[in-house]
Formats: structure tokens, sequence, C-alpha cells
């Protein structure tokens, strides 16, 4: 009997000691601290913490388990500054190895909670209209572009994750409206692979080649032209080409503030993420989630921190091999913009 009574003692001891050092941030935190760290306010916060309760809640039945709100809190701090892990784990006062398994589970769930590109007409049609106001490009349903998240050397097939700037990286493919918000997201390259490539074998590319889609997109000279993806002239030659190319830089560049807006609010994004790929990817998706929950809260954006990324070398515009690409884009040259 002794010696249970001193079991109970201890555990209330534990239990009282586990408690003490697991802070709730929504507790001590004012609302400017809770944006600065989390990047989040907090009903927002709380709203996630209720949304994704069920698969966060923990399997086991024994005491100490760690609650969703507070797992959502520790990846949120680690999403937001791209700090070492064990730094992110004191929020909540636990270890390292528990917060990389928590930043890995919030990062799946969010994950799955990807945006479907918009097929319903009302929609595309105000995505068009968005577009259309920033230099009178018609017919625009997204902007695409690809973006490099650095990560440490992987420990199998090491050369393909090289980019063609010379470090490691996962290739990330994105579709934003005139909003900046996510549209489409693939995330799930190596640094080495084309931007053509990753369109040529993703979804949306299929959806747009049966017609399921009514608009265009618009990219770099790093992808094919097609009827339903526009890119620059490579050399205009009249001022119509001229003012074409001019309106479809204005309408594409909001890919580009699209990318700076989601590294700076996500500082993990903009670092090296030293993790496996399979795990980058996760928090790739996840951050991408969560930028489109800020663009729906309208909360205000940190300071723009754009980083251009360069048009691939590969000049794709030889493979619209039924010259249909070449038909639209003239079209639209001869229509809006030779006057």
């Amino acid at each position: 009997m002794a010696n249970f009574n001193l079991w109970v003692y201890e555990h209330a001891i534990r239990r009282e000691r586990f408690f003490k050092d697991r802070s709730n941030p929504l507790e001590v935190l004012s609302e400017k601290e809770l944006f600065e760290k989390l990047r989040f306010p907090r009903h927002a916060i709380q709203q996630l913490a209720f949304d994704l309760e069920e698969q966060l809640r923990p399997e086991t039945s024994r005491n100490c388990s760690i609650p969703p709100l507070l797992q959502i809190c520790l990846a949120l701090r680690f999403f937001a500054t791209g700090c070492f892990i064990n730094a992110a784990a004191d929020i909540i006062g636990v270890h390292k190895s528990t917060a990389s398994r928590i930043i890995h589970r919030v990062s799946c769930v969010l994950s799955g909670r990807l945006p479907l590109f918009p097929t319903d007409v009302s929609t595309l049609n105000k995505v068009k209209v968005d577009f259309f106001n920033i230099a009178g490009f018609p017919n625009v349903i997204g902007a695409i572009d690809g973006t490099h998240i650095r990560i440490q050397a992987p420990s199998t097939h090491e050369p393909l994750f090289v980019n063609r700037k010379g470090y490691h990286s996962i290739n990330v493919q994105a579709i934003c409206d005139a909003k900046l918000r996510v549209l489409n997201c693939v995330a799930r390259w190596p640094g080495s692979t084309h931007d053509s490539r990753i369109l040529l074998n993703s979804q949306i590319h299929d959806a747009f080649e049966r017609g399921e889609l009514q608009g265009v997109l618009l990219g770099d000279s790093g992808y094919p032209l097609k009827p339903w993806l526009l890119t620059p002239f490579l050399n205009p030659v009249t001022a119509a080409q001229t003012r074409y190319n001019t309106a479809h830089a204005k309408t594409r560049n909001v890919i580009e503030r699209c990318f700076g807006v989601l590294k700076r609010r996500f500082h993990c994004l903009h670092g090296e993420l030293k993790m496996k790929p399979e795990r980058v990817c996760n928090i790739i998706c996840a951050c991408v989630v969560l930028h489109n929950l800020a663009r729906d809260l309208a909360l205000p954006d940190l300071e723009e921190d754009q980083m251009l990324e360069e048009p691939a070398m590969e000049i794709n515009e030889a493979r619209d091999e039924d010259g249909c690409g070449r038909y639209i884009r003239q079209m639209i040259v001869e229509n809006i913009f030779s006057v």
C-alpha cells in the first residue's frame, strides 16, 4: 500500500511538471505576439484546431497526450519561423522528437486539404474579371510558375534534387488567381525537373487538354505555347506584340508576388528544410493551405520578399506542333492589343 501511495504521488508530480512546462500560447501571448510568432490571430487558430480536431486527436487514452490546439501552435511556430525543431518545440515545452512527429502529423492533415482548381462558370468568370482589371488581358483563369524550396542533400537519389542553380530543392508548381490565392499546387518533383515536365504530368494539364476548363493560363517562356497556356513573344516585332508582352508580364506577375507572400509568411520555405523530401513536400502543401486561409481571412501580408524565378533556359514554343497556340496568341494580339 505504501508503494502504491508513493507511485500515485510521483505520478502526480510528473503530471504537474508536464502541464507546468506546457503553456498554451493562446493564453500567454497577446494578439500582436500571436501574429508575429504564429502568423495567425487567436480566433483563426482556435477555428483551425476545431476543424482538425478529429484528425489530430491523440489515439492513445494515456495521460499527458498533446491536445490538437497545442499541436497546431507548435506546427505554426515552425512554419512561421523555419527555426530548428527544438526551438519550435519550446513554445509548448516538448522534446525535439515529439515536436518532429507533431509537425509531420499536422503537415499531413493540412496537405490533404489542398485546393481543387475551380470548375464552375461563375467562379471562373470572377477570376477572369480580376485578371482583366490588371492590364486588360482577356480570358485568364490563372498564372502558372514554379519555385524552388531548398532542402538538405537527401541520402537517396541525391543528384536528382540538384537544380539548375546548383543547390538541392523541391520544384513546386503553383497556379494562382489575381488575389494571390493558390488554385492548384504540385509539390512532389525533385529540383532537377523542368517546369514543363511537371506541367505535362499534372492533372491540371489533362483537364485543360480534355476541355474541362474554359480559359487560359499565363506562363513564362519555359512553358510550351498552347491554346490554353499563353507565353510571351521572344522577339516582338510589332508594337501590338510589345503591348501584348507588357500586359502579359504585368498580369503574370501575380504568381511571383504570390510566391513572395507565401515564403515571407512561412519562413520555413525561405531557408533550407532539413528533412526527408517526402516530409518537405507535405510541409510545402500545408503552407499553401494556410496561405489560402490567410487570404480568405484578409490577414495583412508581411513585407513582400519577392524572389523572382529565372525562366528556364529551354524554350518550348517550338512544341506548339499544330500551331493552335500561335493562332490563339495572334488573335489576341490583333483583337485586343493592335489598337
